[in-house]
């Protein structure tokens, strides 16, 4: 019988180990981290899983309608490396250098793969809307003169921006596979998307690989990541290539917790709840505008202020923003973000 990663550590915990991590669930350096260390048990390799964490992952796969979900300790990044190595079948060291098409502004993490892959980097830049100073989209006529090239073995896109344009991943994944190249779907900022439907569509079902960040939007602690591959390609092998073998299993608990929470009907009422929210905010809050993109990021720019100023407003009135730029400011939320954080902002933005 099949236990889960959380009754595996409810067991584990109870259990004196002479084994690692040497604090044993007793010395703990911080306080209030006292039940982390109680937790961090020395139980299975990630990348060669047993049981527990096979079953967990299989049933998070289901979940998303994929062929594998991994668990990802190491962050998104660890996604992004694996899926390149993978495509680029690192696993041959005979192989030809590969080509990766990547965005000129996107995430270290891309290029820095296609790097530690040996692979060719070609670039592709996205124009801005110059009213928000934000990336657009990417459509296929970004990214189909590149293909049309030949060559390209995969393209890596970002969708969504951290702004919240999002991508017709669909369209971008049939014109990936049209020139035989893979598409790796880079939606850290997406990890609410399957579960609900006032988001924009997830690119579980069309990418090859969706990499998603659960600490960014969904809750998880830093950092939770999850990787979703629709190919027969051994990503298992590319992820032993650079994962750790000292897996934190309280981490893993986390990103199952949270899968299992984001599926149930409990954790899409409180997405949807939390656009509903977001929406009601925005209606009240007329003094300044808003963006139109993915509900749950709220990018916001006042006339007469460049985003910097209106960003070094919100911090003297202790609201601290993801980032800014000349004409806007972004402003994060996700499953901590509550009616009364809302209203505070809201309250602050009115002084404007």
């Amino acid at each position: 019988m099949n236990k889960n990663l959380n009754s595996i550590l409810r067991h584990k915990t109870d259990v004196k180990c002479f084994t690692t991590p040497s604090h044993a669930g007793k010395f703990f350096i911080k306080h209030k981290f006292y039940q982390f260390y109680k937790s961090d048990i020395s139980e299975t390799d990630v990348h060669n899983p047993q049981a527990a964490l096979d079953y967990s992952e299989k049933c998070a796969a289901k979940i998303y309608g994929t062929q594998q979900t991994k668990y990802l300790i190491n962050g998104s990044t660890s996604g992004i490396i694996a899926s390149v190595l993978a495509c680029c079948k690192a696993d041959n060291i005979s192989a030809a250098p590969k080509k990766i098409l990547i965005w000129n502004n996107s995430h270290p993490s891309h290029r820095n793969a296609c790097l530690l892959a040996g692979a060719e980097i070609a670039e592709y830049s996205v124009p801005l809307i110059d009213e928000w100073g934000i990336p657009q989209a990417i459509t296929p006529d970004i990214i189909a003169p590149y293909l049309k090239q030949g060559g390209i073995t995969a393209v890596i896109v970002t969708s969504p921006h951290y702004e919240g344009a999002a991508s017709n991943i669909k369209e971008l994944a049939e014109l990936c596979h049209n020139y035989n190249a893979y598409l790796i779907a880079d939606e850290a900022h997406g990890a609410l998307y399957p579960f609900s439907d006032k988001l924009p569509e997830s690119a579980v079902k069309y990418a090859d690989f969706t990499i998603q960040s659960l600490h960014k939007t969904a809750g998880g602690l830093n950092p939770t990541a999850l990787l979703h591959t629709n190919t027969s390609l051994n990503i298992n092998n590319a992820l032993a290539m650079f994962n750790t073998t000292s897996p934190s299993y309280p981490l893993l608990a986390v990103i199952e917790t949270t899968v299992q929470y984001l599926n149930s009907k409990k954790g899409r009422a409180q997405i949807n709840t939390l656009i509903k929210q977001i929406e009601e905010f925005k209606r009240n809050c007329t003094n300044v505008d808003f963006y139109s993109g993915d509900p749950t990021k709220i990018v916001i720019k006042k006339q007469g202020r460049t985003g910097y100023e209106l960003s070094e407003f919100l911090y003297k009135n202790k609201i601290e923003d993801e980032r800014s730029n000349d004409k806007s400011v972004l402003l994060l939320t996700g499953l901590g973000t509550d009616y009364k954080k809302l209203e505070y902002l809201f309250k602050k933005l009115k002084k404007l």
